[in-house]
């Protein structure tokens, strides 16, 4: 899952079941995982005692060369929360007009249309169309304030946040990404099942599947999957709007690459 804009996610839960209650409590999963890191607390905060460069960088941040496990929580975190992007093409459109239901000066024909798409606006205006991309990414974030399940399967292949947490009621709900530079971050989808943004937009045109669990933004009046059919030229409207999300500077920038590569 990117990391990209992660601190504007509402609920601030983390990982796909939303296991992790908060960025700091995050942090440090990966780095004693068994199957990632396998670390020890004590063997992490020995490893960064002994390294020569951490106590003055310490000692900026906290006021002490004293490393803990709760500073190295809230340093890791307060790194993340830094990555925000905020210079992508939609953003330069977004600042000139005023809302996302408005044609961006900046964009392609083909990108407005994708952009429209994506947020259900009506020919002619109109109430949005049911079942909107932005239903549930629809913040200047692109994600939700909360799980949802997105149709993948009809059953429950994986429990999700409903197996992390108990809730029968959010079996089957995921934590909803930022779409925020999504073009370099395949596979989609929390088990990768989609190799291409291609694949994403044909679920979500045809492949919605009823779970029981079903987010009710992708259920129409009669209960039933909102499955659009998009034509050929809206999938790849859609697609091309995606990419507008990307933002080259926030990939190229130094404060988020290798401090270690000199």
């Amino acid at each position: 899952m990117g990391l990209t804009n992660a601190r504007f996610y509402a609920n601030g839960a983390f990982f796909w079941d939303e296991r992790a209650a908060t960025l700091e409590d995050q942090v440090l999963m990966p780095v004693q995982d068994p199957i990632e890191m396998g670390l020890s607390i004590d063997t992490l905060l020995a490893r960064v005692n002994s390294a020569p460069y951490y106590p003055l960088l310490f000692e900026k941040a906290f006021g002490s060369t004293e490393v803990t496990e709760l500073r190295v929580r809230q340093a890791l975190a307060q790194f993340v929360r830094s990555m925000m992007s905020y210079e992508s093409r939609y953003d330069k459109g977004r600042a000139q007009v005023a809302g996302p239901a408005t044609a961006f000066p900046n964009f392609t024909a083909q990108e407005n249309q994708g952009k429209a798409l994506f947020f259900g606006v009506a020919p002619g205006g109109g109430p949005p169309a049911p079942g909107a991309c932005a239903s549930c990414h629809g913040t200047e974030a692109f994600t939700a304030p909360g799980p949802r399940n997105n149709g993948l399967d009809a059953t429950t292949t994986d429990a999700g946040v409903g197996g992390a947490n108990g809730n029968t009621a959010q079996v089957g709900l995921f934590k909803v990404p930022s779409l925020r530079n999504i073009s370099d971050r395949g596979p989609f989808m929390h088990d990768g099942r989609f190799a291409t943004l291609e694949q994403v937009v044909e679920h979500y045109s045809t492949g919605v599947q009823n779970h029981p669990n079903l987010s009710p933004q992708l259920r129409g009046p009669d209960g039933q999957p909102i499955r659009p059919n998009f034509t050929a030229a809206q999938k790849a409207a859609l697609v091309a709007f995606l990419h507008t999300l990307d933002d080259p500077g926030f990939a190229r920038d130094l404060k988020f690459s290798d401090p270690f590569i000199r």
